[in-house]
């Protein structure tokens, strides 16, 4: 099927992905709806990710906006009730999440408030104003819940993740992630809620908040810090660019079959240690560093508990039923990533200093 998607309501929007899903949907798509940005900023949502598309899109662009910012708790169910009105919301893709694991291992209770009621709330709140008076929930609607592999747990050498693996989860982030899908597909199954549901393997690209490996690699790289690694460095990850990661949503969006989970994968896997070593050429070529001196920044520190091994994601049934495939090598990505960092000054320094928390205030109070 092909669906006819109008009024978009993105939880998670001024997050990482969530930012670049929408830059995806305006600048790369024939879309020609309205786009609801549903965020709480808690500290990983900064609105200067997207403050070219308020300009662009948004009320003070003047003409029809189509691009409107709430700030919300997932959790709060009167304010999601009331967006879901205010907006006459038909479908949902659902990015919301606490999602850094270290941070799941130090405070777990946020993460099974915002990823387990927090996505009960949505579906809950969806069913309510989607059903017909028959008690049915016609099919033009959709909530596309947006997962994670770490929900499966831990691979040895071989073998890939795929839609059918058990799930074994184990570290509070991806239990809380794995409980979210259940109910996800729980409100299909009992309530026949048109769902959609994607695991994607590690992303990487502009806006991801620097404490997540990439980016906090290139910037300690950068101010010649130490480069901490986790054990020996040979845990291996999946690594997809986020522009990849965000078609492959929205192909699942407008054409995968209600009811279906897709795994999304960059068929790319890296040793977090060989990862570092290629930033580490990069960077060094780009800021004209001596190489060897960077490597001397290298520091292993004890590994993290729950340190899942390898992941590995196989993305077939993605590419076969929907048409689906990766766009960007891993030397484009990375080098894309690479020079975004450098050069985007601005928004670095921002999130650094804790400037970027004060941009609704600067560019909403006026409202």
């Amino acid at each position: 099927m092909t669906r006819s998607l109008k009024n978009i309501l993105v939880t998670g929007g001024a997050g990482f992905i969530g930012a670049n899903f929408i830059h995806y949907v305006f600048n790369k798509t024939d879309f020609s709806g309205t786009i609801v940005n549903l965020d709480a900023l808690t500290y990983c949502g900064n609105l200067e990710s997207l403050a070219d598309i308020e300009a662009q899109y948004g009320v003070s662009a003047g003409g029809k906006a189509r691009y409107f910012f709430e700030k919300a708790d997932i959790c709060d169910r009167a304010a999601v009730d009331s967006i879901l009105k205010k907006y006459n919301i038909d479908t949902i893709v659902h990015f919301a999440a606490e999602s850094h694991v270290d941070r799941s291992i130090l405070g777990p209770e946020a993460f099974a408030k915002t990823n387990v009621m927090g996505t009960f709330t949505l579906l809950d709140a969806a069913k309510n104003y989607w059903k017909a008076e028959d008690g049915t929930i016609p099919e033009n609607f959709l909530f596309h819940h947006v997962s994670t592999d770490e929900v499966y747990g831990s691979l040895g050498e071989t073998g890939y993740f795929c839609e059918t693996t058990p799930y074994d989860p184990r570290s509070p982030y991806s239990a809380s992630k794995a409980s979210s899908d259940h109910m996800v597909m729980a409100y299909f199954h009992t309530f026949g809620l048109p769902i959609t549901l994607s695991n994607c393997s590690n992303n990487y690209g502009p806006y991801q908040f620097p404490e997540k490996l990439i980016p906090l690699m290139i910037l300690n790289i950068k101010g010649g810090k130490n480069l901490p690694v986790y054990g020996d460095g040979k845990n291996i990850r999946d690594w997809l660019f986020v522009e990849d990661h965000n078609s492959a949503v929205w192909t699942i969006m407008n054409k995968g079959t209600t009811g279906e989970k897709y795994n999304i994968g960059g068929e790319n896997e890296w040793e977090n240690i060989r990862l570092l070593e290629k930033l580490m050429e990069i960077v060094a070529g780009e800021l004209k560093m001596n190489l060897d001196d960077v490597k001397k920044t290298i520091v292993h520190v004890k590994d993290r508990p729950g340190h899942d091994r390898r992941y590995a994601i196989d993305c077939t049934k993605l590419k076969t039923q929907l048409g689906w495939k990766q766009s960007v090598t891993f030397e484009e990505g990375l080098r894309a990533t690479v020079k975004w960092y450098l050069s985007s000054t601005d928004w670095v320094n921002h999130v650094q200093s804790g400037e970027y928390t004060k941009w609704i205030d600067k560019n909403y109070s006026a409202r």
